[in-house]
């Protein structure tokens, strides 16, 4: 990769503020200054106050470049990654690929002492990677794409790059269906089984956690492990659990603590009964293949936990590198927020009152409050609860919003990690209060892998 740096050092000085002064027996103007104080213009915060437009190390270090934009803190960054290496006791982390949607990051992470390995989401990205040098990278979801898979097999480098998952009998048949003779044979493809890790209650009229792989007992793994070993052209390789409901729901929520309290409880009784199920499913792959690579586990929520079990060998994560506002609530671990995009103020309705173009950045999963993004600098600022994030526009309310001024820029979180690169295509990257490179995105790169 050579992507094009940015110019660090080329902060083109701030235009100076309006006049502000109020006539007498009127009020400061809205946007133009802190009530008895001087214009905001990137200087030091007010004593007692939070910082306001232009004071943070992220405004003066994309003073010259207009929003909307996209910045990760490699300061951030880097210390979130040292967070997941502390937490996962010495087992190596496999890199979550969709958290991150960026070749330079990905790049960055896994040159770091405790990471090895990724773990894509498609087919055609894991292709892409393999072609770009990355190696060992697990397809973390089944595929039928029969393009790729048809790419996969006619060339025994990528497929020894490259694992696929397999839940069903009929993914096999896909595969050997897509190879370029339409018979098994041609090069050997690397096998992940997954075990469905949901928490069931009542007899199973309770589900907890994500309708994912139809395997949920160690004897349905077994059979499928048998399938694939008895089968000319695979090789059985890994299995792989992931519990979203226990690494990516918070358990310590703000202003709810009998939630909170409640989330606790199942995930301790998750914990321990996945513990158990899943020490019983690898034993019994292990009885068909004994030679098994890998059993990988876990996410950013719940990598102490998960490492902590004997039965595994890896851990993924990948969100806690950019560390998103749905990260917000756990009590175990605490990140920082790394990846921030901003957008800049076109009005200023009234007072107490700004407009930011588009952000309306909505995360994937079940619609709600918690799927959008957050205002986060300067601090105060909270959405109209009749509009929302728009698509064109956002108003922003609250009292930071009179220390705002045409083309000052509001920054903010997504809900999640990587889905924020969809939307820019490329990261700024920032080092204290200066970019010191500029880095494509996927999207920037034209993949978008949907």
């Amino acid at each position: 990769m050579s992507p094009q740096t940015a110019d660090a050092h080329g902060d083109r000085a701030r235009p100076p503020a309006p006049d502000s002064s109020p006539t007498p027996g009127s009020s400061p103007t809205p946007g133009s200054a802190r009530a008895g104080g001087p214009p905001c213009a990137g200087g030091p915060p007010c004593a007692g106050e939070p910082p306001c437009a232009g004071e943070t190390p992220y405004d003066r270090a994309t003073a010259h470049l207009d929003a909307p934009l996209a910045v990760v803190d490699l300061q951030a960054f880097d210390a979130n990654a040292a967070d997941l290496v502390r937490r996962s006791k010495g087992k190596p982390i496999r890199v979550a690929s969709k958290s991150v949607r960026c070749r330079a990051l990905l790049e960055r992470v896994l040159a770091r002492e405790g990471f090895a390995g990724l773990m894509s989401f498609t087919l055609a990205e894991s292709l892409w990677l393999a072609r770009s040098g990355f190696r060992d990278i697990l397809l973390a979801y089944p595929t039928a794409d029969r393009a790729g898979l048809s790419e996969l097999t006619a060339e025994p480098q990528l497929a020894a790059a490259v694992t696929v998952m397999v839940d069903d009998p009929a993914q096999l048949d896909l595969i050997d269906a897509a190879r370029p003779d339409g018979a098994p044979g041609g090069a050997e493809v690397r096998v992940c089984l997954e075990l469905d890790t949901s928490f069931r209650l009542l007899g199973g009229k309770v589900r907890v956690g994500a309708r994912r792989s139809p395997l949920r007992e160690p004897a349905q793994l077994a059979a499928l492990a048998r399938a694939v070993v008895g089968r000319p052209g695979f090789r059985l390789v890994g299995l792989m659990a992931y519990e979203g409901h226990l690494a990516g729901v918070g358990d310590e929520v703000a202003g709810k603590p009998v939630f909170s309290r409640t989330v606790r409880v199942m995930q301790a009784a998750a914990r321990k009964e996945l513990a158990r199920r899943r020490w019983e499913a690898v034993r019994a792959v292990r009885a068909v293949a004994p030679r098994l690579e890998f059993v990988n586990g876990g996410g950013t929520g719940s990598v102490q936990h998960t490492a902590a079990e004997a039965a595994v060998t890896e851990i993924a994560a990948g969100s806690g590198l950019y560390v998103p506002r749905l990260f917000d609530n756990f009590r175990s671990f605490s990140g920082r927020p790394a990846a921030l995009f901003a957008q800049p103020v076109v009005r200023r309705p009234g007072p107490g009152v700004v407009t930011v173009l588009g952000g309306g950045y909505p995360a994937s999963g079940a619609a709600g409050a918690d799927r959008l993004p957050v205002p986060y600098l300067p601090a105060g600022l909270r959405y109209d609860p009749q509009e929302g994030p728009g698509e064109v526009q956002t108003p922003l309310l609250g009292p930071a919003a009179d220390g705002l001024r045409i083309g000052d820029k509001v920054w903010f979180r997504h809900a999640k990690a990587g889905e924020l690169c969809e939307r820019f295509d490329a990261l700024h990257l920032i080092e204290g209060d200066r970019v010191v490179d500029t880095v494509p995105t996927y999207r920037g790169e034209g993949r978008t892998f949907l």
